[in-house]
């Protein structure tokens, strides 16, 4: 055991003190932070001034010409540094083609013609852009929601509906959305504090795929190069291939640790900062370590009997390809599991192993009704699995972790599960 120990140390050792190391794990949470920066000024940028936009409107109907009017002016009223200039009204089709070329020529942002059944009959809004860009989608949006409701207040007029009447029947009831604790407290929750709690469960899913996947892959690497180097071969004289094995595992797993204690406390922190409270229960924390531990000790035993049959990188990544398209099903599909953590899929694939740490803390995080006695058993589940695939890696280590040239079959690696 002080061997094991004295493998991961060196191991743990080495990686954290390069700079390499140091620069990725400062690294991510900058990008993340200038991401989310960027975003804010783009949102500010969106909703800040911006030139105003030229429309041209055809009303084929003859009807709508001073509700039209009317929308427009109250929509600049109320949007002062979004102006939308309505630069002609026209009654009839006569300047249809000019008005495109127009459009084509960017000289007229949009082209709006309303059929001439539009208010009494099935009539249609033609929309002409460019739809080059997106602020072109956005601008047909706004101007096409001013028309319906030009064409609203028309078919009140002529039905004898107070439009008054009509906006007091769709005035909208406020909303105020409180959180229910298991302790009978009632907590108002803020729209941006909404919007983070329903990212926690993706937050945590990220964590654990990068403390598994992402810091395993050093076992593969660490491997290979000292098995090219014959490095392996002077460690060996010291060690057994088990005691090498288990040392390296245990040393990333501790890496692996560090960087995701950093990282949620950086997370944690700049929430605070922001004002965003976010609950994070000490149970659920010891979840998040028990299948991280678990997850990653299978992973990493799977990669040290892939690193010892291979003599490269090249040889490592075929090898790789379906073990890491299984890692990236939970990423994709993670909206599903948090909407569904309690069905009948989510709960089957929970038990599956490799999936098990991802799947279950998205349960866990988005969903309170997963029993004691399920996460129990999937730990179990899991707990069996790693020790049937270190039982497994051993074997395969020991072995080919001393072969060099051509990469062994499958049948050959059979054959040394049997021999040993």
């Amino acid at each position: 055991m002080q061997k094991i120990l004295k493998i991961a140390q060196r191991e743990y050792i080495d990686t954290v003190r390069t700079k390499t190391f140091i620069i990725s794990l400062l690294m991510t949470p900058v990008i993340i932070g200038a991401i989310v920066l960027i975003n804010k000024h783009i949102s500010r940028s969106i909703s800040g001034p911006r030139p105003p936009r030229k429309v041209i409107v055809t009303d084929l109907s003859k009807q709508l010409s001073d509700e039209i009017k009317a929308s427009f002016d109250e929509y600049n009223a109320s949007h002062p540094e979004k102006q939308i200039l309505l630069q002609e009204l026209q009654t009839d089709d006569s300047a249809d083609e000019p008005a495109k070329n127009k459009v084509r020529k960017g000289q007229l942002d949009t082209y709006i013609v309303l059929d001439k059944d539009c208010v009494e009959g099935n009539g249609r809004i033609r929309s002409y852009t460019r739809g080059s860009k997106m602020s072109d989608f956005d601008l047909a949006s706004t101007v096409e929601n001013l028309l319906n409701r030009a064409v609203v207040n028309q078919r009140c007029k002529l039905r004898n509906v107070s439009t008054e009447l009509l906006a007091e029947l769709r005035r909208r009831v406020p909303v105020e959305r409180i959180d229910i604790s298991s302790t009978a407290q009632e907590k108002q929750r803020k729209q941006g504090e909404q919007i983070v709690k329903a990212m926690v469960p993706f937050f945590f899913l990220f964590l654990m795929f990068m403390g598994i996947f992402g810091n395993g892959q050093q076992m593969l690497t660490s491997i290979i190069e000292e098995k090219s180097s014959r490095i392996i071969e002077v460690l060996l004289s010291a060690v057994s291939p088990f005691q090498l094995m288990a040392g390296k595992i245990l040393g990333i797993a501790a890496i692996g640790l560090t960087v995701i204690a950093l990282w949620g406390i950086a997370a944690y922190a700049t929430a605070n900062w922001q004002g965003l409270n976010i609950e994070v229960s000490v149970e659920l924390m010891l979840y998040f370590a028990v299948y991280y531990i678990l997850g990653f000790l299978l992973f990493s035993s799977i990669l040290a009997a892939v690193g010892s049959v291979c003599n490269t990188i090249k040889e490592a990544q075929s090898l790789m390809m379906p073990i890491s398209l299984v890692f990236i099903l939970p990423l994709m599909a993670w909206p599903l599991f948090v909407e569904h953590s309690e069905g009948t899929l989510a709960k089957a694939v929970s038990f599956f192993p490799l999936l098990t740490p991802m799947i279950m803390i998205l349960r866990l995080t988005s969903s309170s009704d997963t029993s004691l006695i399920e996460i129990l058993a999937t730990m179990v589940v899991l707990a069996i699995s790693v020790l049937a695939v270190i039982w497994f890696a051993a074997k395969i280590f020991r072995t080919g972790i001393l072969m060099y040239g051509k990469r062994p079959k499958l049948t050959e690696i059979i054959r040394w599960l049997r021999q040993s």
